[in-house]
């Protein structure tokens, strides 16, 4: 059974995946896309992602991802993930700044 995601005040939930082909880490945009940067991620409220999320996860063949889920973010400009584990997601690996993904949306 899946974990609920809690959304605190000022935040908002966004969704994310993988392509997968390649698993490169993708976030769903406000025309449903599948981008590779969260500054153009779709930010919903907490009552609004349980259609879309379910809808995203119905089209995650046909649209070439897998592991469809919603990540809570701080509602702000780029969306920045709450946890650690998704910032590193959104913004690369920890270990070096050259493997960092552009945070210039």
């Amino acid at each position: 059974m899946k974990r609920a995601v809690r959304v605190g005040t000022d935040e908002k939930l966004v969704l994310t995946a993988n392509r997968l082909l390649n698993g490169v880490i993708v976030w769903r945009d406000r025309l449903g896309q599948w981008r590779p940067h969260i500054g153009v991620a779709e930010k919903l409220d907490a009552e609004q992602v349980a259609p879309v999320l379910e809808l995203a996860q119905a089209r995650a063949q046909a649209d070439g991802i897998v592991g469809v889920y919603e990540v809570a973010v701080k509602d702000v400009e780029p969306p920045e993930p709450v946890t650690v584990r998704e910032r590193i997601r959104a913004y690369g690996p920890t270990v070096h700044p050259e493997f960092a993904v552009e945070t210039v949306q």
